[in-house]
């Protein structure tokens, strides 16, 4: 049974732009990813996804249950997001940013106890930011904050991850090392994605948004094809296996 089910959604805001006949499903511990060129939709049906958009039309269910019906607390158990920007940080250390993840799990005013301490070392070693912990959050690089970032959303403990474009901001080796880790957590897992040749590498199956609108789902294998890409995006490409790996290589073929 798909954790994450999202059944045919409708949504629209004022400027014009819309989404329409959504369907789409995370399975438990599967790596799904939403491709498509910029303005296709992507954020915004992320954000009816992690209950922020409320949608116009269809539903969201979460394990079965319909995410609207739950109050925001419920929510936020459950599901962990990773924005685009960057949050407001007010002078926190790292430290306090990731903590801010164990909020959904404590009461009002209650501090952080031994086992909310030694998750927040987890996550930080986890992410590769434990030396880090007493900076400054303003203080780190692009790339530094995307994984403290991340460090706070594996302290929520969620079943469910949500991240737009979870490796903006990071060179070649943290991409692929956060990309690893996020395999290896195992957790549902939705993310969006603008380089094609990560997507195919590391997800278990895409959907492809184009215009507001489901152009494509499947493995990699399946909706990568030249014929697609010049179709949503485009552009001519060229679409060969991996030489060392067992998923699809674009290569995109410029003009003269």
């Amino acid at each position: 049974m798909a954790y994450l089910n999202i059944q045919q959604l409708e949504w629209a805001r004022a400027a014009g732009f819309a989404l329409h006949g959504i369907d789409l499903q995370v399975g438990e511990h599967e790596f799904v990813g939403l491709i498509g060129p910029n303005g296709s939709g992507k954020t915004s049906l992320l954000r009816c996804a992690w209950r922020f958009s409320q949608p116009d039309a269809g539903q969201v269910l979460l394990d079965g249950q319909n995410l609207w019906q739950q109050t925001q607390r419920w929510s936020a158990r459950r599901i962990a997001v990773m924005q685009q920007e960057f949050p407001e940080d007010f002078g926190l250390s790292v430290q306090d940013v990731v903590a801010m993840g164990r909020a959904p799990h404590k009461g009002l005013l209650q501090g952080d106890n031994v086992e909310d301490l030694a998750l927040i070392d987890q996550a930080l070693q986890r992410s590769g930011m434990q030396l880090h912990a007493t900076r400054t959050f303003a203080s780190l690089s692009g790339g530094e904050k995307q994984r403290v970032l991340l460090a706070r959303a594996l302290v929520q403990q969620p079943q469910l991850l949500i991240l737009d474009e979870p490796t903006n901001h990071l060179d070649p080796r943290y991409q692929l090392e956060l990309l690893q880790l996020l395999r290896r957590l195992r957790l549902s897992t939705l993310a969006s994605f603008h380089d094609l040749n990560l997507a195919a590498a590391f997800c278990d199956r895409l959907y492809v948004l184009h215009d507001g609108q489901l152009a494509a789902s499947g493995t990699p294998a399946q909706v990568l094809t030249p014929q697609l890409l010049r179709e949503v995006f485009g552009v001519q490409a060229l679409v060969d296996s991996h030489p060392l790996a067992d998923h699809p290589r674009i290569t995109w073929i410029t003009q003269a």
